[in-house]
């Protein structure tokens, strides 16, 4: 066949080629490029073999044959024969063979780790060659080691024999086909993606059983590299098939060769353990500081590892070769005790290591994950073996490893490590042994001296992280935190704390329990503290710690007691415990109790998060709350809180304590349970922890009560109770709630029911008798104490009075109780001799040593009474004996009475209704505090013995005379008694800050007066003489309140920004939806800013320029919105506060060299400060009353007033402070926007720019708020803002510029209003034209009237400009009527407006008037027929009286609003509120347009005209000019008339439901302007245009895309929708903020960066949010997170 002949031959050649590409190292690295070069030349070759593989099966077999026949290979590659070039590669194949450090083993591992031959070039994969001494710092997989003891560290590294090598593995690599070689040159090449597509296209082909091969060259090359991922694919791809996973580990020994291999990789980074004996330790462990573990290089293989152990046949055979266990817990031990931390006892550690991240990242991965991989295998009773084996060889380990750290008894002190894997993997096996195999617990378990050993280190760490928390290890640094915080963090807890309790709980459960105790109390270093004694010394622990290490050990006992996590409990009950805890501590969103509830990494045992069991175990136990927004407007997700069922019923603070990371979520749990109690009225105080009924024990663990009931428990009971009775010091609540805990636990657990005649056979047991009879709790309880001897200090208070203990002293006791003393304690002892924890333990251990064997014992006792001599240095103790006289019941209801505030608080219930005995399960004591408590363990004893009962009652008669019983509950009580304390405090602390303030207030006054007193007088001079009602400031920098003045100007706080929302206003209610399909797309023909730009683009066409740019307004793109937060100060203060935030180098996220800063009293953002008008109030009170001068008076004198310039209070006309400050905010506004929005003038820098943006600044904000009012003044009301408003300061700034501007009169537009022009100066001979009157915008010629005007301005001078400005407007709306009517209506119009011509009104009629227009409009071309059609015409017949009504109404209510709002602003008084339909009639007699006698049924809009000069002259005049215009363009004349008056409120676009459907349409979209597909796509949300956010590929001068879309669509804001992550961000200026999701799942979270994956739907009411900040302005006040963008977005 052609092929046979053709494919050995072009195999060849591509290998070859890789021959020749590579060059070996011998000075200098192979770059990544030379490599690259090679594989971009066979990019060919391999494709076209990976074509071949696609030809199908009988290719597939041609090639397989091919690359696996030995012949071919041989003959072709050796180089044997005339081949020099041949030869040539041939040596620099052998040459990379010898580089990677494979090809001659033997004399490698002879030269053993630490003399590697210096220059050999090694691999950075030599792990199983020994040692590599650089784990791979480079991404090159070829490192150099220029010297090969240089990367070995400061360490000492631990060399291991070369013996334990496997010598199968380390055959001599020897290629013996293509294949191999081919696989060779992948793995020296760093595994190309098109090589390893061809290897894997070959897999389905039988014949190629080279899986195992890859395996091992894999291995051998390829220990730590940075490629770690590529392999992952191949080897998941072998691996995922459990067919071909069986043959390989069958036939190729896979998992010897993996497990050996993690070997010799972890061999590489050894380090002597330091853990219990440092100098003699024989241990192993690795070094957490290496780069392999560092950088998880192990991870490829472990995950291998992992996944090849998933199928069952694998792990079958793994679990019964007894070498490959023995190996693996080798293995594993090498983690035991790894990262071991020693406590710095004198100064903080220097530096912080971190790598405590990799070692836990390495028990997890290396050793849990795999175990919980064979645990999933062993479920069934046909499995007990593979347990028995595992459990075996794990002890065989632990026990090499206590003999190799030497350990006896005693753990070293102030040592820790958190890693113990060996005890895990034994935990884990034992609690699969028992819940799923059925073994008998006893047999697989270990003898009494092992069971000691292996409970010591796991106690160690519980005690440690008691230390931890109780700020013992500080100098160890936050690590140490860190590290205590990972081990009970849900992604480990399962595989760490839950492993090490459950072992801890075995080991009790089985070993004597009084020994089990003091060995706590002693490892929490609390021995001292337990005595009876008022005061001890405590020779290991400082006296602030005693009191959180003693609530840590006992908060230990009470976890080790009720927790039922692997002792009972099934996975739905974990499952829901798991997540009440978790509900519990907070509010929870459905993704992070998915995190937050540790999964039980064997997949099929139910508990998969997702899976339907959580689903139901959740809306089991809680309720949902929908995602809602705080006033603060940040945002919430959607949250799950627990029902109100489970805070009753199910709260359980144990598993709280035991899964909280932080301490404060324990609180946070209680406060959320005494909110719960309180607002269901069930408990009104501060509630105590409920006690929560267990599961019951599996018959197995049933010695774990044994605890409750040994002596040395009841020692400890009884003395902590005395104790705290006497207030002895460092005891707490918590201390006295974990005790009643465990007192209530032992009632809860006792066993059968002991018969009230037993206690008088006492017990005969060797332990201390004095002090109790037996060791069950219930009799203990009753058993009276009279006097124990206690060791104290010779300076204790119980020394003072010794009685002779013969005579039982009554003083002593009398004088005992009377005198609680105030100090603290340590447990000791019965009168016959002092009782001590250790000592006991110590006799326990030594007996069970001596019954396993006499030798050991021996070196026990000489050790122990080494370690023991007491410590020189305490103080001389001497032994005295304290008269007790107490059981433990008459402590507890001595506690009640101490507790409840008063004597004789306890009464037993069970004297008024025996009912309460038989029935325990009572709701009445189910939540409470500690008297609570009390009562409900009095009711457990007294209902567990009929003696116990009888004692109660006999100790509440000797405490009180019976008296019938009152029944006030004593919570109540003390609650009244809080509400009293905390009302005095509140009145206290009202008292003191008033008193502080007025201090402030004097001591600020004479601050000031010493500063000066001139000015001082001054003022109050100048005071008296104004009117009363000046305007008075306070400013928020000194706290002085004052008027604004010329020499000391006040500011309002103001931030100004360019804004183009207005622009974004549409002529259609629909709103725009974003585009999803290539069909739809947005034009912005049709937006307000378009509109206007196109009009004043036509106007500058015809007419002359000046005139054309008074005659519309600017900045609806681009235009400057001023706001303020309403807080004034001085100017000069701000100077200095700007002054001393540029020295304060410590706030971010804004920039005060842009004059950025925030308000100092409220925080809110702010750019500037705009100066206040001095002046009084007075002017606002003067509007009301109404001037009987005519119309024709008023007219003249506005015309007179705006001759007259300079008619500013004179100063102004100097420079005085207040007119430079005028003059530098007027600065700020022009450069708050582009100039490319300022400048409009055909004539750059002309006088006629300015004057256009100062007057549409007002506009602008005008319009602006009236946006924000809904588009119309219908809810009437004061400014929306209220004094938030600044317009009219901004006004009086404006006026003060426009005013520097004198308007020719001749050109003077009231002129023109005014006034009939005198024929003979008609035409001028200029070029162009002026603007006719009729195409000016009303509402500009409106602002340059009133701001030209001297400040302050007179109402009537006011509505004399409304009135003349409101008959152009009106004619302009007829004007435009009568070119949207047809033909036909115009005729009509024309004749019957002539008919009633000469009537009395005709000025005010519409149809005369209209009539008028028609007629005067006709004299040019501007009616010329045909035409019509093109304009928008409503249908002929339409025009009925009531719609012409309707559209000239229309057509003026936009400047009426106008008008109104800036009356208000200006001379203060509310709007009126009114329905929509009666809007016009109302603003206009606000606005004293509408003469008061008019009845509204027959009201029409022309009623309110009022004509300066004879209406039917100013039309002719008026409409002249255009007829005139429109000889030569008709067209133009009519498109400039109609205007379009009315437009939507600014909108987003519309989003579509579903995320996908963006996601789908623009994640592959290109960019139109680099016709790329973006890495970061976005889209704005303002006008759909599609984005690259940070693409280089379309920045314009050092401006990215998104920055420069954000200034040219948004005017500097833009807001962007992140395609790829699903959010939204923010561009404001020079910075931006991630704003949130508008997207979220079916659980109401968001999903940031699309990681979920969950489908994502519009929450609308959060997009609703975002455009109400978008139309407010207001994004810089709400969002608090903003950083410089630097235009790189």
């Amino acid at each position: 066949m052609m092929s046979e002949l053709v494919l050995p031959q072009f195999i060849f050649s591509l290998i070859q080629y890789l021959r020749e590409g590579y060059n070996e190292p011998a000075a200098d690295l192979p770059s990544e490029k030379d490599l690259h070069k090679t594989l971009q030349i066979l990019e060919p070759h391999v494709s076209f073999l990976e074509d071949l593989t696609k030809m199908g099966g009988a290719m597939r077999s041609v090639l397989t044959q091919v690359l696996t026949n030995q012949q071919f290979y041989k003959d072709l590659s050796s180089g044997i024969g005339e081949n020099a070039c041949a030869k040539k590669s041939h040596e620099k194949y052998l040459v990379a063979l010898k580089g990677s450090g494979l090809a001659f083993p033997e004399d490698k591992l002879a030269c053993g780790i630490q003399e590697q031959a210096a220059g050999t070039s090694t691999l950075a994969v030599q792990g199983l060659a020994g040692a590599t001494a650089t784990s791979g710092q480079g991404d090159s997989s070829d490192e150099e080691d220029q010297d090969g003891s240089q990367g070995v560290g400061k360490r000492k590294r631990v060399k291991l024999s070369s013996t334990t090598k496997d010598q199968s593995i380390m055959d001599v690599l020897k290629h013996k086909c293509f294949l191999e070689e081919l696989l060779f040159w992948t793995i020296k090449y760093e595994f190309p993606q098109k090589m390893v597509t061809f290897l894997l296209n070959m897999l389905p082909d039988q014949d190629y059983k080279h899986y195992a091969f890859i395996m091992k060259t894999l291995k051998k090359s390829h220990e730590s590299d940075t490629m770690s991922n590529r392999i992952v694919h191949i080897s998941v791809q072998l691996f995922s098939n459990e067919e071909l996973a069986r043959q390989v580990t069958e036939e190729c020994q896979l998992l010897d060769i993996m497990v050996t291999v993690l070997l010799y990789m972890m061999e590489s980074c050894l380090i002597k353990s330091e853990l219990q004996d440092e100098e003699n330790s024989l241990h192993v462990v690795v070094n957490c500081g290496e780069a392999l573990l560092k950088n998880n290089t192990y991870w490829p293989l472990v995950s291998d590892f992992i996944n090849i152990l998933s199928h069952q046949s694998v792990a079958k055979k793994f679990l019964e070769d007894h070498g490959l266990l023995v190996t693996w817990m080798n293995f594993v031990s090498f983690f035991q005790g790894m990262n071991l931390n020693k406590r710095e006892l004198n100064e903080h550690v220097e530096f912080e290591s971190q790598t405590y991240y990799a070692a836990f990242a390495a028990e997890l991965e290396a050793c849990a994950q795999p175990m919980w991989g064979l645990l999933s295998h062993c479920k069934v009773r046909e499995t007990q073996e593979y347990t028995r084996n595992v459990v075996r060889y794990c002890l065989e380990a632990l026990q090499d490893w206590f003999d190799a750290i030497n350990f006896v008894d005693e753990p070293a002190p102030n040592q820790v490590t958190f890693h113990l894997p060996l005890h895990r993997y034994f935990a884990m096996f034992l609690s699969k042994a028992v819940k799923c195999q059925e073994l008998d617990l006893d047999s697989i378990l270990p003898d009494q001296e092992m069971l000691m050993k292996l409970m010591i280190h796991p106690l160690q760490i519980q005690a440690s992280l008691s230390e931890i928390h109780s700020n013992m290890w500080v100098r160890n640094g936050l690590q140490i935190k860190g590290q205590a915080m990972t081990y009970v963090q849900s992604h480990f807890c399962n595989s760490m704390i839950d492993p090490d309790i459950y072992l801890l709980q075995v080991c009790a459960s089985r070993l004597d329990p009084d020994y089990f105790i003091s060995s706590v109390f002693e490892r929490f270093k609390v021995v001292d503290l337990l005595t009876m004694a008022s005061q001890h010394q405590n020779t290991v622990l400082d006296s602030e710690h005693e009191r959180s290490m003693l609530e840590g050990a006992l908060t230990f006992l009470v976890l080790l007691l009720s927790l039922r996590l692997h002792l009972g409990m099934t996975d739905d009950e974990i499952l829901r415990a798991e997540m009440v805890a978790q509900l519990c501590m907070n509010d929870r969103t459905h993704s992070s109790l998915l995190d937050l509830i540790p999964e039980n990494p064997n997949p099929k045992s139910g508990i998969i998060p997702g899976s339907l069991s959580f689903e139901s175990v959740l809306s089991a136990v809680a309720d949902f709350k929908a995602p809602v927004f705080e006033p603060g407007g940040s945002m919430q997700q959607g949250m799950y809180t627990p029902k109100a069922d489970v805070w009753d019923k199910e709260f359980d603070p144990v598993m709280v304590i035991l899964r909280t990371v932080y301490r404060r979520d324990v609180q946070s749990a209680m406060d959320r349970y005494t909110a719960f109690l309180k607002q269901s009225g069930k408990f009104p105080g501060n509630p105590w922890p409920p006690y929560k009924k267990r599961t019951p024990l599996h018959p197995s663990y049933q010695g774990l009560t044994k605890l409750l009931h040994c002596k040395t428990l009841h020692i400890v009971l009884f003395t902590l109770l005395y104790k705290i009775l006497m207030d002895h010091q460092n005891l707490s609540e918590h201390v006295l709630c974990m005790v009643l805990y465990l007192i209530e636990l032992g009632l809860e657990n006792s066993p059968e029911q002991e018969t009230d005649e037993e206690d008088s056979v006492a017990g005969q047991e060797r332990c201390h008798d004095s002090w109790f009879p037996g060791s069950h709790l219930v009799t203990n309880m009753r058993h009276f104490i009279n006097y124990v001897r206690v060791r104290v200090p010779e300076t204790a208070p119980e020394v003072k009075r010794e009685a002779p203990a013969s005579t039982s002293s009554d003083g002593l006791a009398s004088s005992q109780s009377s005198r609680q003393p105030k100090s603290l304690q340590r447990e000791n002892s019965g009168t016959a001799q002092v009782f001590s924890l250790v000592a006991e333990r110590r006799k326990k251990f030594q007996e069970i040593i001596n019954r396993n064997s006499s030798e050991a014992s021996q070196v026990v006792r000489s050790k122990t009474s080494m370690k023991w001599s007491a410590p020189g240095a305490t103080p001389q103790l001497t032994t005295a004996i304290l008269e007790v006289k107490e059981s433990i019941l008459s402590l507890l209801i001595k506690l009640h009475h101490k507790l409840s505030g008063k004597q004789n608080s306890y009464y037993p219930p069970w004297l008024d209704d025996l009912e309460v005995l038989i029935q325990p399960e009572l709701p009445k004591y189910s939540h409470g505090d500690g008297m609570t408590a009390v009562e409900r363990i009095l009711l457990k004893g007294a209902m567990q013995s009929r003696l116990n009962k009888r004692i109660i009652e006999d100790i509440c008669r000797k405490v009180t005379p019976p008296v019938p019983p009152k029944r006030i509950s004593s919570a109540e009580k003390k609650t009244l008694d809080k509400e009293e304390r905390r009302q005095k405090a509140r009145e206290r602390q009202q008292k003191l800050l008033a008193e502080f303030a007025s201090r402030q207030k004097s001591f600020m006054e004479t601050a000031m007066d010493v500063e000066s007193p001139d000015a001082d007088i001054a003022m109050e001079i100048a005071t008296s003489e104004q009117h009363v009602s000046e305007a008075v400031y306070d400013c928020v920098i000194c706290g002085q309140s004052g008027p604004s003045t010329e020499d000391r100007p006040t500011g309002l706080v103001v931030l100004l920004q360019a804004s183009s929302v207005l622009g974004q206003c549409r002529n259609s209610t629909e709103p725009k939806k974003l585009p999803t399909t290539e069909e739809e797309q947005i034009y912005p023909w049709d937006t307000c800013a378009t509109v206007y730009d196109v009009r004043l683009t036509t106007l500058q066409r015809y007419f002359k320029d000046s005139s054309c740019l008074q005659a519309v307004s600017i900045g609806w793109e681009g235009g400057v919105y001023v706001q303020t937060c309403g807080h004034t100060l001085h100017i000069d203060c701000h100077k200095s506060y700007m002054e001393s935030l540029r020295n304060d180098q410590v706030l971010q996220g804004f920039s005060v060299d842009k004059g950025e800063f925030t308000c100092p009293l409220c925080r809110q953002f702010a750019n500037s400060v705009l100066p206040c008008y001095p002046g009084n109030n007075g002017e606002r009170n003067i509007w009301q009353c109404h001037s009987n001068k005519n119309m024709q008076d008023l007219v003249k004198e506005v015309e007179e007033l705006q001759e007259q310039l300079g008619t500013f209070p004179v100063s102004i006309s100097s420079e005085t402070n207040l007119s430079k400050e005028m003059e530098s905010v007027m600065k700020d506004i022009k450069n708050t926007t582009q100039k490319k929005y300022t400048d409009y003038s055909k004539t750059p820098g002309s006088p006629d720019n300015d004057f256009l943006f100062m007057y549409s600044v007002a506009r602008t904000n005008l319009e602006l708020e009236l946006v924000h009012r809904g588009g119309n003044l219908c809810l009437g009301g004061a400014s929306t803002a209220g004094k938030r408003s600044c317009l009219n300061q901004l006004f009086h700034v404006l006026a003060m510029h426009m005013r520097l501007y004198s308007i020719d009169s001749a050109y003077n537009p009231w002129r023109k209003l005014t006034q009939l022009p005198d024929r003979n100066s008609q035409m001028s001979s200029e070029e162009l034209p002026e603007v006719p009157v009729l195409y000016r915008d009303v509402s500009s010629l409106l602002l340059i009237q009133i701001l030209t005007m001297p400040q302050p301005l007179q109402k009537e001078h006011f509505t004399c400009i409304i009135k003349v400005l409101f008959t152009l407007l009106y004619t302009q709306a007829l004007a435009a009527l009568s070119i949207k009517c047809s033909g036909e209506d115009r005729m009509a119009w024309k004749n019957s407006g002539a008919l009633k011509k000469n009537t009395s009104n005709g000025e005010k009629s519409w149809e005369t008037l209209l009539g008028h227009v028609i007629s005067e409009l006709s004299k040019g071309k501007i009616f010329v027929e045909g035409e019509t059609d093109e304009l928008p015409m409503i249908s002929p017949g339409v025009w009925s009286p009531q719609s012409v009504e309707c559209y000239l109404q229309q057509f003026c209510l936009p400047f009426l609003r106008i008008t109104s709002l800036l009356q208000h602003h200006l001379f203060g008084g509310d709007l009126p509120s009114c329905q929509e339909h009666e809007e016009f009639t109302v603003l206009a007699s606000c606005l004293g347009l509408l003469p008061s006698f008019q009845s509204s049924h027959q009201f029409t809009s022309a009623s309110c005209l009022d004509w300066p000069v004879p209406a039917f002259d100013m039309i002719s005049q008026w409409c002249l000019e255009l007829a005139s215009f429109a000889d030569g363009h008709p067209e133009q004349t009519k498109a400039l008339l109609i205007q379009e008056p009315k437009w939507d409120l600014p909108r987003l676009l519309q989003l579509p439901e579903n995320y996908n459907t963006i996601f789908q349409y623009y994640h592959r979209k290109t960019c139109t302007v680099c016709t790329k597909v973006p890495k970061d796509p976005a889209v704005c949300l303002v006008c759909g245009t599609f984005v690259c956010l940070k693409g280089l590929c379309c920045k314009q001068q050092s401006y990215c895309e998104c920055v420069l879309h954000s200034q040219n669509c948004g005017a500097g804001t833009g807001i962007f929708l992140l395609i790829n992550a699903s959010v939204i961000i923010i561009i404001r200026g020079h910075r931006f903020c991630l704003w949130g999701s508008v997207y979220l799942d079916a659980h109401g979270e968001e999903d940031r960066d699309l990681r979920r994956g969950k489908p994502l739907y519009i929450c609308k009411e959060r997009y609703k949010v975002l455009e109400q900040q978008w139309v407010s302005h207001t994004f810089d006040h709400i969002n608090k997170r903003w950083g410089p963008h630097y235009n790189g977005l």
